[in-house]
């Protein structure tokens, strides 16, 4: 049976640098790079779930010297851009495909990103299965992160259409076998995918 996975952010949301970090700095009175250059481990662990959300807060708040309103207002800002907004014609497009093809998502996500997006976007509900890189512990573009979700949808590859805003991901996702599509607005990957399912 045809199949579709998509990517979130930067496909069914849209995440525009909203500049929090700069801010941080400057609200600090840290130089330009040095949030990402003290957090840039535990970044890491969260988008591969090695660190609890519990245990970023307090990096946050020991690295930063942050008290606890502080620590949660950046939090707050860290993830005001990270769900960004929902891409809705794209989202309402794929909520038609239900019942056609195997539909599902994989994700460079953070730890906590799965409970956020459920909340907001139901994207449970669009898709039989989300496989998250902070659950898995593998993220795109390592070929497992593509054969987890093939394997999860009981898919070959090859019937497999995968939708990503980043070339190395969608480059990554032919090797393995599937199909991709560079995501750069809504019309061509919506005419993608048709084109994909009349296949």
């Amino acid at each position: 049976m045809a199949c579709v996975v998509l990517d979130i952010g930067g496909v069914l949301e849209s995440t525009p640098e909203t500049g929090w970090v700069r801010r941080w700095e400057e609200r600090l009175e840290l130089s330009p790079g040095t949030v990402h250059e003290r957090m840039r481990d535990v970044w890491q662990a969260g988008s591969v779930g090695s660190i609890s959300e519990r245990e970023v807060h307090a990096q946050v708040k020991a690295r930063l010297g942050l008290d606890a309103p502080r620590a949660d207002a950046f939090m707050d800002d860290l993830w005001a851009e990270y769900l960004g907004k929902p891409n809705r014609e794209l989202i309402d497009y794929v909520r038609g495909l239900r019942g056609r093809c195997r539909l599902g998502i994989l994700s460079n996500s953070f730890v906590g990103a799965r409970e956020r997006e459920t909340a907001l976007y139901h994207f449970d509900e669009l898709v039989e299965q989300i496989v998250y890189s902070h659950e898995t512990g593998i993220e795109k573009p390592d070929p497992r992160a593509f054969e987890t979700a093939c394997s999860g949808l009981n898919v070959r590859p090859e019937d497999c259409l995968f939708i990503d805003d980043l070339e190395i991901n969608a480059e990554a996702a032919r090797a393995v076998g599937m199909q991709a599509h560079l995501f750069e607005d809504n019309a061509r990957t919506i005419s993608r995918i048709a084109a994909h399912l009349a296949a």
